[in-house]
């Protein structure tokens, strides 16, 4: 019913977590990122951006021509809304777990993003960057420990918005203690014991069973060397 074009990274983690949560049957098609596989023109048509996740439902609930979306977090919204589960349908508590979709969207994901490039990827190890981007991952971290401090999940309910902020807390990649965050600890260890969690990382290691490698030189090109002229 649903294509989900898909690559191990923490966006792609997002959407399989919601897929296996709902049950909605899907098939994997893999975008390899670090082969230039999301540049192809029939990618594109799907996903303009030039970006993995992107999904086709090849059933939409109107019965007309397949649906493509492209973004996550429009992903996210769009399958929540197609099997009514994990946003909810009270006014006040959607608009809630919206906000916190676009905080992660806007802010922790970019954010979390520079820092792993910065770390790990920058051919110089800029001081300045570095810090500002480790230090701003430690802001967004404790926005999500305070907003934690009085509720299970992010929105209430278990919802998109805490899938679309899970797969970004990886805090030895990142710089951070997570012992200093014990309320993002606490909601971390619930949703990675979810089995739909568990199902979904088992999926990237369906698709890439060698797990995360040293990025080759060509793929940094790929990734972090794009401008309007590179396809």
């Amino acid at each position: 019913m649903i294509d989900l074009y898909y690559w191990p990274t923490p966006n792609g983690h997002k959407i399989t977590m919601l897929l296996e949560e709902t049950g909605l049957p899907y098939t994997i098609v893999p975008v390899n990122i670090g082969k230039g596989e999301q540049f192809a023109p029939d990618f594109l048509r799907i996903a303009p951006n030039n970006r993995m996740p992107a999904i086709v439902d090849r059933a939409p609930a109107d019965g007309g021509e397949p649906v493509s979306v492209f973004e996550s977090g429009a992903i996210l919204l769009y399958l929540a809304d197609r099997t009514g589960q994990f946003l909810p349908t009270d006014m006040r508590r959607r608009v809630e777990a919206t906000e916190w979709l676009m905080w992660q969207m806007g802010g922790l994901g970019p954010m979390l993003g520079q820092n792993h490039h910065f770390r790990n990827y920058a051919p110089e190890k800029l001081e300045y960057a570095i810090n500002r981007y480790v230090n701003e991952t430690n802001r967004l971290y404790g926005v999500l420990d305070r907003r934690l401090a009085d509720r299970d999940y992010v929105a209430g309910d278990y919802s998109i918005a805490d899938m679309a902020s899970y797969p970004w807390i990886i805090p030895e990649a990142q710089g951070q203690d997570i012992a200093a965050f014990p309320n993002l600890a606490r909601w971390h260890a619930a949703i990675k014991a979810r089995p739909a969690t568990q199902r979904a990382y088992a999926r990237a290691k369906e698709v890439r069973p060698e797990g995360q490698q040293p990025m080759s030189e060509e793929a940094k090109k790929l990734l972090f060397g794009q401008t309007a002229a590179t396809r």
